[in-house]
C-alpha cells in the first residue's frame, strides 16, 4: 500500500500545480512545458498501473467475500437438512441414527459460523480499499485533464510564436515595397489578380449562357409533350 500511497501523493501534487505560477517563473516556457508534459504522461503510466494493481487487489477480496458468503449459505442449508434428517429419524425411534445427523448439523454450524466470521473479517479491509480505488482514480483523472491543458497551453505558445514570427516576416515583406514603383512586385501581384478575376467573370457567363440554352431546350420539349397531349385528347 506504501508505493500506491506515494503514487496517490505525486498525483494529487502535480494535479494541484498551479501552471500560469510556473510558466510566469519560465525562461522558456515552451520548453518548460515540453517537461511538464513529459512528466505528466510518466506520472500517469505509472498511477494507471497503481490504479489497476489496487483493483485486481480489490476485486480478488470481493471475490473471497462472496465465496465465505456463499459458503456461509451453503453450509446453513446442509445444517438444516441433517437437523430435520436427525428429527425424521427420532420420531421413527432411530436414536442412533438421529444423534449421528444432529452431530452434522453441528458440524455444519460451524463451518457455517467460519465463513460469516471470514465474510465479516473481511469486509473493513475490501471499504479501505474501495476508497483507496476511489481517490486514485479521482486524481488520475485530475492529472489527465491537467495533462490535456498542459498540451493546450503549448500549443497555443507555438502557434502564437509561429504567427509573431509570420507577421515579422509579412513586415519585412511590405518594407521592401515600393508601393508607388509601377514595376514592383505588388503591381505585378495586382496585375495578375485582375486578369485571374476577369478569367472567372468569363467563365461564369459561359456557363449562364450554357445553363439558359439548356433550360430553353427544356422549355421547348414541355411545349411539345402538351400538344402531343391536346392532339390525343381531341382525337378522344
Amino acid at each position: 500500500m506504501g508505493s500506491k500511497q506515494t503514487v496517490l501523493g505525486r498525483v494529487t501534487q502535480l494535479a494541484k500545480a498551479n501552471i500560469n505560477a510556473l510558466l510566469d517563473q519560465a525562461e522558456d516556457p515552451q520548453k518548460m512545458l515540453d517537461q511538464l508534459i513529459r512528466d505528466y504522461a510518466d506520472n500517469i503510466a505509472e498511477a494507471e498501473e497503481a490504479v489497476a494493481a489496487t483493483i485486481g487487489d480489490l476485486r480478488l477480496m470481493e471475490q473471497d467475500h462472496q465465496e465465505d458468503v456463499a459458503a456461509a449459505k451453503e453450509w446453513g442449508d446442509k445444517a438444516l437438512a441433517a437437523s430435520r434428517k436427525a428429527d425424521e429419524l427420532r420420531a421413527g425411534g432411530q436414536t442412533a441414527e438421529a444423534d449421528r445427523f444432529d452431530n452434522l448439523a453441528k458440524v455444519a454450524l460451524g463451518r457455517q459460523l467460519q465463513s460469516e466470521k471470514e465474510a465479516k473479517t473481511a469486509e473493513p479491509t475490501i471499504a479501505a480499499q474501495t476508497e483507496v480505488v476511489a481517490k486514485l482514480k479521482s486524481g488520475l483523472d485530475r492529472m489527465k485533464a491537467r495533462l490535456g491543458e498542459l498540451g493546450a497551453r503549448r500549443d497555443e505558445l507555438v502557434a502564437r510564436a509561429k504567427s509573431a514570427r509570420a507577421q515579422s516576416r509579412m513586415t519585412d515583406a511590405v518594407r521592401s515595397v515600393d508601393v508607388l514603383d509601377p514595376t514592383s512586385e505588388l503591381s505585378r501581384f495586382e496585375d495578375k489578380v485582375r486578369r485571374e478575376e476577369a478569367r472567372v467573370l468569363g467563365e461564369q457567363e459561359l456557363t449562364a449562357s450554357s445553363l439558359d440554352a439548356q433550360f430553353e431546350q427544356l422549355d421547348a420539349l414541355g411545349d411539345s409533350a402538351e400538344i402531343e397531349a391536346r392532339l390525343a385528347a381531341l382525337k378522344a
